[in-house]
């Protein structure tokens, strides 16, 4: 997810802490420790994400592919992340090492906040379609939830309005509050967001903000609702997207396995899904690539008005699913290349839907493969070079395309 929404979820959670602990005595002590489970949770939520200073160490874009969502992004890793991160504060911030040396209920607190912090990061991380790891070493396989698009307007103002509502300042508060919902009409003008979308996420900040009106606990409790809702919603659609792309494919691929269809979602749409399939033909020692755009009420809104800015196909006839590209290929080439090459055998550490097009590989769920994106590897060009190192031993998303 994006590090707004990270840095929402943490300061959430550093307030609904700070509220279930009894109160402190001392007014001081109570604003220090109120700041510091704040800041616990805002940090602790986006610690992972410092693994960008890792990606020099490998040429892009395997440096990024690679060492983005990496060892940072473990529940083992986490742990000395906290350690760092709970250090620093003790020896930068003198108020708060005075409170947790005589506050023990301060001191258990702030660990919770942390750990569940880097806990929810690796939650947010895994609900979209670029996926996580977070169990090596004792797992390196990837893991997608598919769900819900790598940036949220819905987390954005369920939290955001929340959380804004609760500063102190009323003219910082309402302004807080008028700039999220500004985000959410300038998305809406430039295309990223249906309008229905945009009326939905009105009625989510009116009712976090009349929630925050008869308390903050009201209001926190709606926001949560909010977004467990919205996550809930997504999981049953993307559950009926499936059926229909797999029905899909049965007529377009007969006899022909299924091997994954990775899905990315619309943003604050549960109607709209962008999505791709890997097939294997083992009987013509072939795979094929698909990627398309589905619409799950297509009388209310077709492929056509899916927001073109993430995959809809404006101008398409109003119909359900409309297939986009197919690409397919030698199993046995695949193999070749893998073995042959270097760079690529480490692109297929993190590729889930390779497209291989003059030269190119390209992870085409994030975008057609006439266009490169962050993934697109040359490896026709890198094949003289010295192989990368040092290669993060993750999972290969397409093992089995690979294994006989």
């Amino acid at each position: 997810m994006d590090n707004l929404t990270h840095s929402l979820v943490g300061l959430a959670l550093g307030e609904i802490v700070d509220r279930a602990l009894p109160p402190a005595v001392d007014p001081q002590r109570a604003r220090t420790r109120h700041r510091l489970l704040l800041t616990t949770g805002a940090l602790a939520s986006n610690f992972p994400d410092l693994d960008l200073v890792l990606t020099p160490l490998l040429a892009p874009p395997l440096g990024y592919l690679l060492h983005h969502r990496g060892h940072t992004h473990t529940l083992l890793y986490a742990l000395p992340q906290l350690a760092l991160l709970l250090g620093l504060m003790w020896l930068l911030w003198p108020g708060a090492r005075r409170l947790l040396r005589d506050d023990r209920v301060a001191r258990w607190a702030t660990l919770g906040t942390g750990v569940l912090g880097m806990v929810l990061h690796l939650t947010f991380d895994s609900l979209n379609v670029y996926g996580v790891h977070p169990f090596h070493p004792f797992d390196s396989r990837w893991l997608y939830g598919d769900l819900i698009f790598i940036i949220e307007p819905v987390f954005w103002t369920a939290l955001g309005i929340a959380l804004a509502l609760l500063v102190p300042s009323r003219t910082l508060r309402w302004a807080f509050a008028g700039l999220i919902v500004a985000a959410s009409l300038a998305f809406a003008w430039l295309g990223f967001l249906q309008w229905g979308s945009l009326a939905a996420l009105l009625a989510v900040a009116a009712a976090v903000a009349l929630g925050m009106r008869r308390s903050p606990a009201a209001g926190l409790t709606t926001a949560l609702l909010a977004c467990v809702g919205f996550v809930a919603i997504q999981a049953g659609a993307a559950h009926q997207a499936r059926e229909q792309i797999r029905a899909a494919l049965a007529k377009a691929e007969p006899g022909s396995q299924v091997l994954d269809m990775p899905l990315s979602a619309f943003p604050s749409n549960p109607l709209c899904w962008a999505f791709a399939a890997i097939t294997r033909d083992n009987g013509a020692g072939t795979y094929a690539v698909r990627i398309g755009v589905l619409s799950l009420a297509p009388d209310v809104t077709s492929v056509a008005s899916c927001p073109a800015r993430f995959g809809g196909e404006p101008g398409t006839e109003r119909t359900a699913l409309s297939w986009k590209y197919r690409e397919g290929a030698s199993l046995a080439g695949l193999r070749a290349l893998r073995s042959g090459n270097c760079h690529f055998d480490a692109w297929l550490r993190f590729a889930r839907v390779p497209s291989l097009v003059d030269g190119n590989a390209t992870d085409i769920r994030f975008g057609p493969p006439d266009a490169a994106n962050f993934s697109t590897l040359p490896y026709a060009e890198l094949a003289a070079q010295p192989c990368p190192a040092p290669v993060p031993q993750w999972g290969r998303p397409r093992q089995d395309l690979l294994s006989k």
